[in-house]
């Protein structure tokens, strides 16, 4: 095997400098609430205020969400999810319903989402062409990225 200091060249990990810190997440879950007024995430989040503003600047910087001024005197903002950042909701929601199953009972579970049919939201994964349910055994990595393969670097 060839002996390599990098990583594996990865989207996850990419996605994870932008979105993958506890407070980002929690601002993106908010803003996807309607709740992106600063003292809102403040409460909503319990994240100290310089962390906070920190993350939203990254957020806002990286074009995961958008700022706009709501007030003048004094000077605040709402932040509200850009397309990016509403293409990072399926994500939410599905990470809320692992955590349902496997941290919460049936009936301590702290959210419920309602889909516009009236039925409750349960996320899945489904293929974009065949429409098929997705699961573990179903998927076949290719990685793209030269000189690696599945189980890592390419042997020189």
């Amino acid at each position: 095997m060839a002996a390599t200091k990098d990583p594996r060249p990865c989207s996850i990990a990419d996605a994870l400098t932008l979105v993958g810190e506890k407070y980002s997440l929690l601002v993106l879950r908010e803003v996807c609430l309607g709740n992106g007024r600063f003292d809102q995430l403040v409460r909503n989040i319990g994240a100290p205020r310089d962390i906070l503003a920190t993350r939203l600047r990254r957020l806002v910087d990286a074009g995961i969400l958008t700022k706009r001024a709501y007030s003048e005197r004094p000077q605040r903002f709402e932040y509200r999810p850009t397309q990016a950042g509403l293409e990072l909701e399926p994500v939410l929601l599905t990470l809320m319903a692992w955590g349902d199953r496997h941290l919460h009972k049936d009936d301590d579970r702290p959210m419920v989402i309602e889909h516009d049919c009236g039925n409750e939201l349960l996320p899945v994964v489904s293929c974009s062409a065949c429409g098929g349910t997705v699961s573990h055994a179903d998927l076949t990595p290719h990685p793209q990225t030269p000189g690696w393969t599945v189980t890592g670097p390419a042997a020189l």
